[in-house]
């Protein structure tokens, strides 16, 4: 089983985020929560949907950095996603504690 990493603060995570190549940023709250205000540049793919992310994300080495409100969601879409083979997961933790701007 893959293992996955745990980013010391969601702001210098984002850092290590926008300076890899080819990252991709998924908040995994629900539709209505990211509605409300997201992270630019993230991609909505909900815990509930994470069963399905192998559709969506057809990479499994591509590196993928996860946050929600406080860190339990995406840590638990974290773990999913390394049992089911991506290979360089991140957990950012939760959005709550994002100082940039946010979009509607």
């Amino acid at each position: 089983m893959s293992e996955y990493k745990t980013a010391s603060s969601i702001n210098e995570g984002l850092e290590v985020c926008r300076a890899t190549a080819g990252a991709i940023l998924i908040d995994v709250r629900r539709e209505d929560e990211y509605a409300e205000g997201h992270i630019p540049g993230s991609r909505n793919i909900p815990l509930q949907v994470m069963p399905t992310v192998e559709g969506t994300l057809t990479d499994k080495n591509a590196p993928i950095f996860l946050y929600c409100l406080s860190g339990g969601r995406s840590n638990r879409a974290a773990a999913f996603m390394a049992k089911v083979g991506y290979t360089n997961v991140t957990n950012l933790g939760g959005i709550k504690d994002y100082t940039g701007e946010k979009v509607v």
